[in-house]
């Protein structure tokens, strides 16, 4: 029986297997890094040891000093979670080596499946249907499109689809190079790029004494940079005889490596139906979620008792109905995805989801570990029913912070090409991002109007109301990208506003303004954090307008000081510089959107281009060196400009 687990990861999976731990009396160990000092997967164990140092390098990848954390405090059983070293067969036969469960596959397995191409090897031999590889040395124009892929790993890290044969020296150099980072693997494979391909997975579980379960599909096929954004049980769409073939060859893997344990097979799926082999994980997935939804089950729970050496039942339980799972990031799709920092104020969602978050209210998103906040789990009895109350739900919250992937997941959830299970593929969000991103239709003015009016309220003994004639009140606020100048008049007679004569106002608080527009009783809750205003709202009958605003409260006269040289390159969001382009220096000529450097931010890295051909005038950086959100990165002078210098300088 076990009866103590350390959990060897941080965040929303710490707290996931905890919660079910504490279900079944089993007391907690948490890690932390100094950074997750104050975390909540920390606040909520019964013990914590800490990890000396803020970079996962030096904390939770570091298996010599997870194994001694647990002995330390007298855990009997370890869960990896997901990432880090959750499938890392060194770290499982260390904690197998210090009398310790592992609540996990064999570390053999584990190896069978830790390199993509061994993996691959091993499936053909099953007889598991797969894509056969590219030699790159032989590669033609007929094979286009090629994947790059990293043969260690997962996350999309060391992954790039190549169009032009040209291309394809460089992007192995990336990709090796990214795979080296992230893994300490730098080897890559090229494969067949298959277009219009869906991503479905089979999730499995295998005990100790010869059954192994199939638990449905799931489909993953909407993702940013090869990382899945949503997910949903089962995989919609496919025809009874694919599902059985899936369902079998995710059987045969796991009998070939003599499987023991929750894991997931991967697929990709192409427009024709065809299945073929993409790889194994050997964990638990972050989706697994929406399985437990349609199945009645706590994979931890199971996971837990398969490791004390319990069997399980001849056959799985049957699904029912649909789930589907969003996953909201702290990042800005409509900025390449860049990852987001800061405080966030406020997280909450309505009732009758389910929330699995690593973060709370007033917790920190800092820069060293995965931008997500949370996932957002919808179940009903079927896939229309799902996906309605989920996007509402998703639109209905109140997330205060950061900028985040929220209006993206309403919107993709209600695109036609997602409610029809026919149209989805892997390429959903190169072919519609920017529709998606698109800024909304003005009706944020309303919610800066009524930001305004909250932040009016109790200026006077008469509320914010005016007796005398006056000029109008001014607030200026932004919202992604566009700026609200309001100008307003309160009086007896109620409210006047420029650009606004259809608004009537009905009540006024600090935190609460009810306006009657074009003939509908609306309600604004608004929040204040120093200069950033929340303005949330129910969404109109018919949906599609905005939910919620954050708006940046302007000076009415900005500093004159706070400008940066023309062609200057700031840091979007803080990181560490990774490399710098080979053999770059300052005074060289450089062409509009080269790439410069690259950043390494929240696991992910951002390629900085040069804006413009021009002139590299400064490169005040180096590899290696961290940097703060609008340190300088480079200096780029236009060819124009620097033409104009030398005439002048002559």
């Amino acid at each position: 029986m076990i009866r103590s687990v350390l959990v060897a990861n941080r965040g929303e999976i710490a707290r996931r297997v905890f919660r079910t731990c504490r279900e079944l009396g089993i007391s907690t160990v948490a890690v932390h890094s100094d950074a997750d000092a104050g975390a909540p997967h920390v606040r909520e164990a019964d013990t914590a040891v800490r990890l000396p140092g803020d970079a996962p390098a030096d904390t939770y990848l570091r298996g010599d000093l997870l194994v001694r954390a647990a002995r330390a405090a007298g855990a009997d059983a370890v869960h990896p979670g997901y990432g880090f070293l959750s499938e890392n067969a060194g770290f499982a036969a260390a904690v197998a080596g210090a009398g310790l469960a592992w609540i996990g596959p064999p570390p053999a397995a584990i190896e069978a499946m830790a390199s993509k191409t061994r993996a691959k090897e091993l499936m053909a031999e099953a007889g598991v249907p797969l894509l056969a590889p590219v030699d790159p040395g032989r590669a033609t124009e007929a094979d286009l499109p090629l994947l790059v892929k990293a043969a260690a790993g997962g996350g999309g890290r060391g992954m790039r689809v190549v169009g032009e044969l040209s291309a394809l020296e460089g992007e192995l150099t990336a990709a090796a190079a990214e795979a080296a980072s992230a893994f300490g693997d730098g080897e890559v494979f090229v494969e067949p790029y298959v277009v219009g391909g869906r991503h479905v997975e089979v999730q499995i579980l295998a005990d100790a004494h010869g059954t192994v379960w199939t638990l449905g599909t799931r489909d993953c096929s909407l993702q940013r940079r090869h990382q899945k954004v949503i997910e949903e049980a089962p995989a919609p769409g496919l025809s009874e005889e694919l599902r059985s073939t899936l369902h079998r060859a995710a059987e045969q893997a796991a009998r070939a490596i003599g499987y023991r344990g929750a894991g997931t097979v991967e697929f990709l799926v192409s427009a024709d139906g065809r299945a073929y082999f993409l790889e194994m994980n050997t964990r638990l997935q972050v989706e697994h979620p929406v399985t437990e939804a349609v199945h009645g089950l706590d994979l931890v729970a199971l996971q837990l008792s398969i490791a004390e050496g319990r069997p399980l039942d001849a056959e799985p339980p049957r699904p029912h109905g649909h789930a589907v799972e969003a996953r909201l990031y702290a990042e800005d799709p409509a900025a390449g995805w860049q990852p987001q920092t800061g405080t966030l104020h406020r997280l909450a969602l309505p009732d009758g989801v389910r929330l699995d978050s690593g973060v709370t209210d007033g917790d920190t998103i800092g820069v060293h570990y995965d931008p997500m906040l949370a996932k957002v789990i919808a179940w009903a009895p079927s896939r229309d029913e799902a996906v309605r109350k989920l996007a509402g739900a998703l639109e209905r919250a109140r997330i205060h912070g950061p900028v985040t992937n929220r209006e993206l997941l309403v919107r993709s959830l209600r695109h036609p090409e997602f409610t029809d299970p026919g149209a989805l593929d892997t390429g959903f969000y190169d072919r519609n991002l920017a529709a998606l991103t698109k800024a909304g239709d003005g009706a944020a003015g309303v919610f800066a109007l009524a930001a305004a009016l909250a932040d009016s309220h109790g200026r006077s003994r008469f509320g914010g109301f005016r007796n005398v004639p006056s000029g109008p009140q001014v607030k200026t606020y932004s919202c992604a990208g566009a700026t609200y100048e309001i100008r307003y008049r309160l009086g007896r007679d109620g409210l006047s506003a420029e650009g606004f004569p259809g608004v009537r106002l009905l009540a006024l608080g600090p935190d609460e303004v009810v306006l009657e527009v074009d003939g509908l009783r609306r309600q604004f809750a608004v929040a204040r954090y120093g200069d950033r205003v929340h303005v949330d709202a129910p969404p109109p009958p018919g949906g599609g307008a905005t939910g919620s605003c954050a708006f940046t409260v302007l000076p009415r006269f900005p500093d004159p000081t706070a400008r940066t040289e023309p062609g200057s390159l700031l840091a979007p969001m803080p990181g560490t510089v990774v490399r710098i382009a080979a053999g770059l220096t300052e005074g060289d000529r450089v062409e509009a959107g080269q790439p410069l450097l690259w950043l390494e931010a929240m696991k992910m890295e951002h390629k900085i281009t040069a804006p413009a051909a021009g002139t590299l005038t400064a490169l005040p950086v180096h590899t290696g060196q961290q940097v703060e959100v609008g340190a300088l990165l480079a200096v780029v002078a236009e060819t124009a400009a620097a033409e104009e210098t030398v005439a002048d300088a002559g």
